[in-house]
């Protein structure tokens, strides 16, 4: 982005020279605005609004072409967004600029003062085509409340976020037959089909759907050819705006057709043998003949979009065949997210996983191990079920009964789902369904610890190494992993699942630790129950008894804990910051 800083007088030369390093810009006076008007991406007048306004009234025409406009005062308190709010920036930038400058943002777009989304900036954001015949009718119709509908068709990032940042008077539909449209103002959608309505609405066009042309030899006009494709794709519904790739038989690659829609679109070509493959609908002892497969439109279409469902079966034309699927990438599916709920505190959660949370369908929860609150931010109709009192049999039959239903799925396992947890058994089963699943991460128990003890577990010199273990009780312990041997290291050691057997890991870790090395029982970490008893470690075992701590408790043993001693090399003298280096 160009930008240029305009000084109105010299008493905001201090802040104009700070606002031209952070935007990388340089600094102007008011009678060179006029040259640059044209090639500036964002001017930033610094001095009164009222010189800002007179100077740019002249040259304002559109908010499509026009430049974003700011204005701050001299002392860079104020940095108020002047001009061309979302199509031109201005707005973002009075938001950087405002925390960048320690100052205050004014944004006086309706939109964003309301916590609305920016209807004319989404396209852009997400890589959307965009239909509509009033663009600001329709933003001035959801602006005012007006009861408004959202037509998901597809899945992207733009309709994920779409989903995660409600608005309040948006009603979300999957599918267009769901939607009564008397009881709505105006119409949002995110599809590749068009339809002709009488509501307000505003369209975004994902590029989502891939093309399998099949052409006659030397098919020409070309032009006309081209023609008659696309009105057929219009007369079914389908967006131009909405291709992502079109793809043919890797012999008709020289034809003049595919040659001609290669400079517009993103091509592909297969072999006769990778074509006749695929199981299409209407197959022809015709193309097989002249070509080698029974299928090119069809086949190329499902090869392109990984999907055998046809939005578009096989279209016949004078000298051309055309079919139409959706990119796989892009139809809504049944999802597990596996969601690591952290140490106990409900706000300890990510921020990503609460959103998992708000999104399911299904919450099945680690109920003896995670409180139920929670799972109180679960969307209204979601079912929420604890797995303490289920094998992983029913846990699994569970989760698939859902999943097969379509529907989005979280798995919510206490800490971090990978330290101790128990889902190498659900992806085993998630993987022999061939069902999709990924893993959120949570704030780990050990974690917990460290900041409950206000503790800084690594101490340069003496300790860089976090041991995160156990005791040998039921579960056996590979031979080099038992505790007297990983104790030798003398390292911070974080011990789960402990507690009932202290003796024995006291035991082992006086093999190694000196007696009087610190340690600390933390049960419950951040519960509201939460009860933490600091010691030595020839008092261990004592200190656990005498406490009745059960199974979730933290042990941590090391010369970390309550340690203040040693310098971070973060703070020696020598120490240069990688920021430094890049500015010096």
């Amino acid at each position: 982005m160009k930008s240029a800083v305009v000084l109105i007088s010299e008493q905001g030369r201090v802040t104009a020279e700070k606002i031209a390093a952070i935007l990388g810009g340089e600094i102007v006076r008011r009678t060179q605005i006029l040259a640059l008007w044209n090639n500036t991406d964002c001017f930033v007048f610094v001095g009164a609004m009222g010189i800002c306004v007179r100077t740019i009234a002249p040259l304002i025409e559109d908010k499509h072409i026009d430049p974003a406009v700011l204005c701050v005062d001299s002392q860079g308190k104020e940095v108020v967004s002047v001009l061309s709010g979302h199509v031109g920036g201005a707005n973002e930038i009075t938001s950087r600029l405002a925390l960048e400058l320690g100052a205050h943002p004014v944004i006086t777009t309706q939109t964003d003062g309301s916590g609305l989304w920016p209807l004319d900036l989404l396209a852009k954001r997400f890589g959307w085509g965009e239909e509509s015949d009033d663009l600001n009718r329709q933003i001035f119709l959801y602006a005012e409340g007006k009861p408004t509908a959202l037509l998901l068709e597809t899945e992207d990032e733009g309709t994920r976020w779409l989903e995660e940042n409600p608005a309040g008077n948006v009603t979300i539909f999957k599918k267009f037959s769901d939607i009564d449209l008397s009881r709505f103002s105006l119409l949002l959608s995110v599809s590749p089909i068009r339809r002709k309505l009488e509501i307000p609405n505003i369209q975004w066009v994902p590029r989502c759907i891939h093309l399998g042309i099949g052409l006659a030899r030397q098919a020409v006009p070309v032009e006309k050819v081209i023609g008659e494709i696309f009105n057929c794709l219009r007369d079914n519904g389908i967006c131009k705006e909405s291709i992502a790739s079109i793809s043919s038989a890797d012999i008709k690659k020289d034809e003049p057709v595919m040659k001609a829609l290669e400079k517009e679109f993103k091509t592909r070509f297969y072999s006769a043998e990778s074509l006749s493959a695929v199981a299409v609908p209407t197959p022809s002892e015709v193309v097989e003949k002249c070509v080698g497969t029974p299928s090119v439109s069809e086949a190329s279409a499902i090869l392109s979009s990984n999907n055998a469902d046809l939005l578009l079966p096989k279209q016949k034309g004078e000298n051309w065949t055309v079919a139409a699927a959706v990119d796989r990438d892009f139809i809504p599916h049944p999802h597990i997210e596996i969601v690591g709920a952290g140490p106990g505190d409900p706000d300890l959660v990510s921020v990503r996983g609460r959103k998992m949370l708000q999104k399911a369908d299904l919450i099945l929860y680690a109920g003896s191990l995670v409180p139920k609150e929670l799972t109180l931010c679960a969307k209204p109709g979601a079912t929420v079920v604890s797995s303490a009192d289920m094998d992983l049999e029913q846990q699994c039959e569970l989760m698939k009964k859902f999943y097969d239903q379509g529907k989005f799925i979280v798995r919510l396992h206490t800490g971090d789902p990978c330290i101790f947890g128990a889902i190498q058994e659900q992806m085993a089963f998630f993987d022999e369904h061939n069902m999709s699943y990924h893993i959120t991460p949570g704030i780990s128990s050990f974690l917990a610890a460290a900041a409950e003890l206000r503790s800084q577990f690594t101490i340069p010199e003496r300790c860089q190494t976090i041991i995160l273990t156990r005791g040998e009780g039921r579960t056996p312990m590979p031979e080099k992993e038992k505790l007297h041997l990983l104790a030798k290291s003398n390292s911070t050691m974080c011990i789960f699942l402990s507690a009932a057997i202290v003796d024995d890991v006291q035991k082992e870790l006086l093999m190694e630790y000196p007696e009087n090395t610190p340690v600390a029982a933390c049960y419950h970490l951040t519960w509201p129950d939460q009860k933490i008893y600091r010691g030595v470690l020839k008092d261990l075992a004592k200190i656990v008894k005498d406490n009745h701590l059960t199974l979730t408790t933290m042990l941590v043993v090391g010369d970390a804990i309550d340690n203040r001693q040693g310098l971070s090399e973060l703070y020696s003298k020598n120490f240069t910051h990688l920021f430094r280096k890049a500015r010096g």
